[in-house]
């Protein structure tokens, strides 16, 4: 069983993520997950993240709040997108249970330092909380398994046209992310927006009871869901990722992120002819979409099962 701990900024996508998540508990036991600033502020992300932990069945996974805004400049959020709460027109049952004491930063270096080599982080917001650890505890790098983001890309932005969203709240966070020494797995949009929700996709959540109340209105939040079209659910490839790395065409690159550009500011730059340079991503290519909507759909049908 792989040891996952997930940074997130939920938002829409991230609660699939962790949906996905908590319906593969057979094969990822979720240690903590931790919250940031990004697609709303961070007291909605962090009270989006303690409703899913109940709504899903996490159990007393920690949910420990991080960094409310980027390591030095302008905050850039996407309610537009994902809406004033954050969950668009998602309504979850309140909370019970709080947060864990504590800040995220903290929370991620100690659970790395208490258990080495044994924990991928999976990070599908801004890269704020890795950054500060990395820069508190520079061990962290050596001592997580794996570092699998959904992030960036290498043809094209979507809050502009240079820009993935969550490479654009925190440039420099995600730069110091990138520099730090480990070899970041990038599920940038070259992928994600190949993982889109379609009308067929969408006819096998209706079924899914209690959790469709949550997976429907979420999957169509972004978009109409057509046929041939329909949302793109992101953060789900990070997760996904971890599961099954073969459904992802992965090439090694080196990627910087654009920090000063006037247009290009969140750019991850990717070159993939790597000659003798050390290669400090694993960049997404390709998705077999079949198989990654099988892997999805089969944990949402487990989760569903066990709530009922």
């Amino acid at each position: 069983m792989k040891k996952v701990l997930i940074d997130c900024d939920p938002g829409i996508d991230d609660a699939l993520a962790l949906a996905l998540a908590a319906g593969s508990q057979d094969a990822l036991d979720v240690v903590g997950v931790t919250t940031v600033g990004g697609n709303v502020d961070l007291p909605l992300t962090t009270a989006n993240a303690l409703a899913l932990r109940e709504f899903l069945d996490l159990g007393d996974v920690p949910v420990t709040p991080g960094s409310a805004g980027a390591l030095l400049r302008h905050t850039v959020r996407a309610d537009h997108v994902h809406g004033a709460t954050g969950l668009g027109g998602v309504v979850l049952p309140a909370p019970e249970r709080g947060v864990s004491e504590g800040h995220a930063v903290d929370f991620i270096v100690d659970s790395l330092r208490a258990a080495p080599g044994e924990i991928t982080l999976v990070a599908v917001g801004p890269l704020t909380n890795l950054a500060l650890a990395v820069r508190k505890e520079p061990r962290v790098v050596e001592w997580a398994r794996d570092l699998v983001i959904m992030g960036g890309s290498y043809t094209r932005g979507n809050h502009n046209p240079a820009a993935e969203f969550n490479m654009l709240a925190d440039p420099e966070a995600a730069a110091i992310v990138f520099e730090a020494g480990w070899t970041v797995k990038m599920m940038g949009l070259d992928v994600t927006l190949s993982a889109v929700v379609t009308s067929s996709v969408l006819d096998r959540m209706w079924p899914l009871g209690r959790l469709a109340d949550l997976l429907v209105p979420a999957a169509q939040s972004y978009k109409p869901v057509t046929a041939d079209d329909g949302p793109a659910i992101h953060d789900a490839c990070a997760v996904a990722y971890v599961l099954d790395p073969s459904l992802f065409t992965c090439v090694p690159a080196v990627v910087n992120v654009e920090t000063a550009g006037l247009y290009t500011r969140g750019m991850t730059v990717t070159d993939f002819e790597v000659g003798d340079r050390r290669a400090n991503a694993l960049v997404a290519t390709s998705l077999d979409v079949k198989r990654f909507w099988d892997l999805v759909m089969a944990a949402y049908e487990r989760l569903a099962a066990r709530l009922g």
